[in-house]
């Protein structure tokens, strides 16, 4: 899976993280549906923590479409709410088998 950060670039994520990555989604977006600005940019924080230290970096000579993307913590509640898709942040993938 490809996975955007906004304002630090794509990574690969392997499919083993898509479990942990659905779960902090899940608390982002209710977060984000309850107008809990701090909870939402604890989640936000945690998924890019996650990625940054799990996923691998694409080059910038690799770009590729992008199957999440995950904005920063420092937008602010309303920004961050304008990129919520029916899915959160993380499309509902089906799980590695």
């Amino acid at each position: 899976m490809i996975v955007r950060l906004m304002g630090e670039g794509q990574y690969r994520v392997d499919d083993s993280l898509l479990q942990q990555l659905n779960e902090l989604d899940d608390r982002a977006t209710a977060a984000a549906e309850a107008d809990d600005e701090v909870t939402l940019d604890q989640a936000l924080d945690e998924m890019f923590q996650l990625v940054k230290s799990e996923g691998d970096p694409l080059g910038d000579d690799e770009l590729m479409p992008s199957d999440a993307l995950i904005p920063p913590s420092d937008l602010t509640l309303e920004e961050t709410k304008q990129l919520l898709t029916n899915e959160g942040f993380i499309p509902d993938l089906p799980a590695p088998s």
